[in-house]
């Protein structure tokens, strides 16, 4: 499934008229015919197509008019000077280095500033790096929907000629990320899919992006139960990673290839995985990044039957992220937390930290899944303290969550809730029907 895009609108008859006119008052204020400002190189008649928008010249073309008439030529081919190029560069570099530094509020504030002053530049390639960059620093933010917004401009910018296959490509998959955040996962998918082809057909060097499209796919494959397919592509992604010079993707790669190997029952490949993200994630001193691999290495200690030292992974996490100014990433730790501690039978623990997540998470439609499992955990804890009305409105209010991601596989788990509670009240018949239906569900996925 494709995104919707209008059919986008051809700058070069509008660009050139304004180059045109730009020539036609310069010629005038120098004192010089046409015929003399074309001198021995053109014609009359091309100066007259020139000013009158009829023809676009080439960049060589209007360095030699702009010699002739005395400007500099980026203020014949834009309306400003060089110089107000290069601040409005410096002014994407800067915003691109606080996106960077997960400063992704700043960034967004410095990109609408960019564009704003890219609008005099009448520059499709700056406005093209300012709507990319604005996007992804919004979908950070987890202001996804605004970021499609902004994307599908920029999709609609990159359809004309002068950009390549290769730019499309990465409009595409950005695009694809901000379908995934909002659990529209056939869509990310098709994206995805689209993205990747255009990259390998481009001709240009581009394993770096084919990395972090499969990697992403991979995230798709994992939500859809298809663990198979999740594999070879974070695979896959491993491989053009490792063959890059670029620490920060082989360190994404590695933590997709650990999420992958962990719901596919590998829990040791899974934590060497994490291990080694999560060291290259810390020489590059990046520790919103670290403080996810310590949540994803608390999870798989637990798994291993390791629940303090899954504690004290999760607590390190929780540290990080509130260092680091993430709520959502100090939500995860929480609720992750919670759910140690209702294993461990502590059930106030488990429900103090699943509600703490909660809060926390609180209108961020693109962590349902987290949202889900902590109403889980604090529905369970509710049950074991014999709350039931209480524990059916979470386990009800996780199956919603769960539901809006199309995810059957994860519905299931909020089935079986139930199930328990139903037994829990005495209801033999609602207790096995809802099993049997997770029973059945799982089935399907699996097979």
């Amino acid at each position: 499934m494709r995104d919707a895009a209008a059919t986008p609108r051809s700058p070069t008859r509008a660009t050139g008229q304004r180059v045109g006119d730009r020539v036609r008052a310069l010629r005038v204020a120098a004192g010089l015919t046409q015929s003399a400002l074309a001198g021995e190189r053109f014609s009359k008649e091309y100066v007259s197509q020139i000013e009158r928008g009829k023809t676009r010249p080439t960049a060589e073309t209007v360095a030699w008019l702009a010699e002739r008439l005395g400007v500099d030529a980026q203020y014949l081919a834009h309306g400003v000077s060089a110089d107000v190029r290069s601040r409005v560069e410096a002014k994407l570099a800067r915003a691109e280095a606080l996106q960077e530094s997960h400063r992704d509020q700043e960034a967004v504030d410095v990109f609408r500033e960019a564009r704003e002053e890219i609008a005099a530049l009448a520059s499709a390639e700056l406005e093209l790096r300012a709507l990319v960059g604005q996007g992804w620093a919004l979908q950070e933010l987890g202001e996804s929907r605004e970021a499609i917004e902004v994307l599908q401009e920029a999709r609609e910018l990159a359809e004309h000629p002068q950009f390549s296959d290769l730019d499309r490509a990465d409009v595409l998959f950005r695009l694809g990320c901000c379908r995934y955040r909002i659990s529209s996962i056939p869509t990310a998918i098709g994206l995805f899919d689209e993205a990747l082809a255009l990259a390998e057909r481009s001709g240009l060097p581009c394993d770096l992006l084919r990395a972090r499209i499969l990697a992403w796919r991979s995230r798709c494959r994992r939500r859809q139960a298809d663990y198979e397919a999740a594999r070879e592509d974070a695979e896959r992604a491993v491989e053009l990673a490792q063959a890059m010079d670029d620490p920060r993707v082989v360190a994404g790669t590695y933590f997709q290839a650990s999420l992958v190997a962990e719901k596919m029952g590998h829990w040791v490949l899974a934590r060497q995985y994490a291990q080694q993200a999560k060291a290259i994630y810390q020489e590059l001193n990046d520790e919103r990044n670290t403080g996810r691999l310590m949540l994803n290495l608390g999870g798989l200690q637990l798994l291993l039957g390791h629940p303090e030292q899954a504690i004290e992974h999760l607590t390190a996490s929780f540290a990080l992220a509130v260092e680091a100014g993430s709520q959502p990433d100090a939500a995860q730790a929480l609720g992750s937390l919670a759910a140690v501690h209702e294993h461990l039978g502590d059930h106030d623990a488990a429900d103090e930290h699943a509600r703490k997540a909660l809060a926390l998470l609180e209108g961020r439609d693109d962590f349902l899944d987290e949202i889900g499992q902590s109403n889980l955990v604090l529905g369970r804890s509710l049950l074991e303290r014999g709350r039931l009305e209480e524990a059916e409105e979470c386990f009800r209010t996780a199956d919603a969550a769960f539901e809006q991601m199309a995810s059957i596989a994860h519905r299931t788990g909020a089935w079986v809730a139930l199930g328990d509670l139903a037994e829990r009240r005495g209801d033999a018949t609602e207790a096995a029907r809802l099993y049997r239906n997770a029973a059945e569900a799982l089935r399907v996925v699996r097979f």
